[in-house]
């Protein structure tokens, strides 16, 4: 018996039924997919050397939002 070539076996594992797919496996599968883009997209702005200067201008946003919300409102009272 001679062995199955391995790209069959792979065509086969990685088949779709997309008639057999409900509302919810396309509603995954869209998500999924337009979720992989939207990172992709993101990967590429943060990590793209030509917007380093506005980024680091906003990275001590977080931190200023949290000292003004945990500051001391009642004036000590």
């Amino acid at each position: 018996m001679m062995p199955r070539p391995i790209v069959n076996s792979l065509a086969e594992y990685f088949h779709t039924d997309w008639a057999a797919m409900t509302v919810s496996d396309w509603v995954g599968t869209i998500v999924t997919v337009v979720v992989f883009i939207l990172m992709v997209v993101v990967y590429f702005q943060v990590f793209r050397p030509k917007n380093r200067d506005r980024l680091e201008a906003q990275k001590h946003i977080p931190f200023e939002v949290d000292n003004e919300s945990n500051g001391d409102n009642d004036g000590g009272k």
